[in-house]
């Protein structure tokens, strides 16, 4: 069972978590962004000891359509994005997706 956590993007987002003990990240600047965030996010999903990935919800308008539905149909590492406008239906969906059912269902 993978156990890290990776983050991945500017380093204003990357520096809390690293002084929060998170030791594997990808730093991301705004140079070519596009790119390097492709990059960083196929670098992590390789990686075997990576259980989840952080990114900033709005990383994920960056990536290449491909890259993109890797991560987002992927299930172990599992996505998790923060901030920006996911709001809290796409934490709703990204728990849904991690574990497979809805906790918050509507009752009848």
């Amino acid at each position: 069972m993978s156990q890290e956590i990776a983050v991945i993007g500017s380093p204003e987002f990357t520096t809390g978590f690293r002084l929060a003990g998170v030791r594997e990240f990808e730093t991301v600047s705004e140079a070519n962004k596009d790119e390097q965030l492709d990059k960083a996010v196929s670098t992590v999903l390789g990686q075997d000891d990576v259980g989840i990935i952080v990114m900033h919800n709005d990383d994920l308008d960056y990536l290449s359509r491909s890259v993109r539905t890797d991560v987002e149909t992927s299930i172990e590492p599992t996505l998790v994005t923060l901030g920006g406008s996911g709001g809290a239906s796409g934490l709703r969906d990204q728990i849904k997706r991690a574990i497979g059912i809805d906790l918050m269902e509507d009752e009848a």
